[in-house]
């Protein structure tokens, strides 16, 4: 009798064993939050329309008609492009220990993702998912780039460009700031992308307008917007989707989140009336490209501010980028002559950088832990400015490089006659009517 419940024991024990051999993929998975993960998906989508379809609306109906469809190829091909190049090297570089490098590039740790399962995290959501989120990070930004050069540019030159320029400059800017780099180290504030996506990419605009050159035909030609239907459309994706850009920078659906939210919608709005109104002023009619590009200003500013700001903060911030983008853009390009065809510069880096400054300003330690100039400390502000001055000077070395170099081999400008005929139809055999 005794050998037997002896037995019974050993059998209960298995049997124990055997259940929490069962459990433990569960609980290695306890610090997963479904709540987190369900908005992190939700954002992650929302990003991800923010290029397609939003961007490419919004910069296809800007454009001349003969070069719609080359306009949002850019975009769709620029977000299949950079998903393979991120899962391939990019998100290893931008996001994993660099060793001895840290401080200004990350490891191959997670090259073509090794070691990613459904039971990795990072903080309360799977780390895969994690990978994606910032994957749509760096697809719009590349292809934000795209407006600076717009009616011009080879497609096969776009390609290289975008290919070399997410690994030379994008990933580096991104470890500095959220991936351990020394930007991160030295403080800089950058919630959502303010240096990262926005600044990064309107120099690398900036820079790539001026090297490929003037449309054939600027300042004499009529070069207005085909379809601004179109751009309103996009504008609205744009808008819509930078929910998912800035609330879900908080990684998890918490008060952050809500405030990053609010501000956003609140610096939008004011962004976009301040433009309305100094174009109403100042030239006597308030146009749709006026209030959806000042809205998108608005967008830009408040990003890297979005988790850091009240929401009177966010006012202010948004009422700066109104006033100095539509200055950029309406005077200080007509008197420079650059052609930034769709305002990359003028709105997203301009804008960027108004943002990232003002973070240093508004800063409140109530909200996201950190204080600005307004809150005590002056120093946030020195620091935000060389944050700015690293992202500049790396954003528009890299991209001169490799427009020179890409110009050397293979040409990064079409034929005159191509140019004057549209892109449409020469590089890809369609046209729309």
């Amino acid at each position: 009798m005794t050998l037997l419940r002896r037995r019974g024991l050993t059998v209960s024990l298995c049997a124990a064993g055997l259940w929490l051999a069962s459990l433990a993929p569960a609980l290695a998975q306890d610090a997963l939050d479904s709540g987190d993960t369900a908005w992190m998906l939700t954002s992650t989508a929302l990003v991800l329309m923010m290029t397609i379809p939003g961007l490419a609306l919004f910069y296809g109906g800007m454009v001349r008609q003969k070069n719609v469809l080359a306009t949002v190829m850019q975009s769709f091909a620029v977000c299949c492009l950079v998903t393979i190049l991120w899962m391939v090297a990019g998100y290893s570089i931008a996001f994993t220990d660099g060793g001895a490098f840290n401080a200004w590039i990350g490891g191959s740790g997670r090259f073509f993702l090794a070691g990613i399962g459904t039971d990795s995290v990072t903080g309360t959501i799977p780390e895969i998912l994690f990978v994606m989120f910032q994957a749509t990070f760096a697809i719009i930004t590349p292809a934000l780039i795209c407006g600076a050069f717009a009616d011009r540019m080879k497609f096969s030159a776009m390609l290289w460009f975008m290919a070399l320029w997410l690994i030379v400059v994008y990933c580096p800017v991104a470890h500095w700031v959220w991936g351990g780099g020394f930007l991160a180290d030295d403080g800089v504030l950058d919630f959502a992308g303010g240096t990262v996506v926005h600044i990064n990419s309107g120099i690398a605009g900036l820079v790539a307008a001026l090297v490929i050159g003037r449309r054939t035909g600027y300042g004499t030609d009529n070069m207005a917007p085909h379809n601004l239907v179109y751009s309103v459309i996009g504008a609205s994706l744009l808008w819509v989707g930078w929910f998912g850009f800035n609330a879900g920078s908080a990684l998890a659906a918490n008060g952050l989140a809500g405030m990053a939210l609010a501000v956003t919608q609140i610096a939008t709005a004011m962004a976009a009336l301040a433009w309305m109104f100094a174009e109403w002023v100042l030239r006597g009619k308030p146009s749709v490209l006026g209030i959806i590009s000042g809205a998108v200003a608005g967008l830009v500013a408040i990003t890297p501010a979005s988790g850091f700001v009240t929401p009177t903060g966010a006012l202010w911030i948004g009422l700066a980028a109104g006033l100095v983008c539509f200055w950029m853009v309406t005077w200080v390009k007509s008197v420079l002559r650059y052609d930034d065809a769709l305002d990359v510069f003028g709105i997203h880096g301009v804008g960027g950088i108004v943002g990232a400054i003002l973070t240093g300003v508004f800063a409140a330690p109530e909200i996201g832990g950190a204080a600005g100039l307004l809150s005590g400390n002056p120093g946030q502000l020195w620091t935000q400015i060389v944050g700015i001055v690293a992202t500049v000077i790396w954003s528009a070395i890299g991209a001169f490089v490799i427009l020179k170099v890409l110009d050397l081999t293979i040409g990064i400008r079409v034929s005159r006659d191509v140019e004057i005929e549209g892109l449409d139809v020469n590089l890809h055999g369609e046209t729309i009517h």
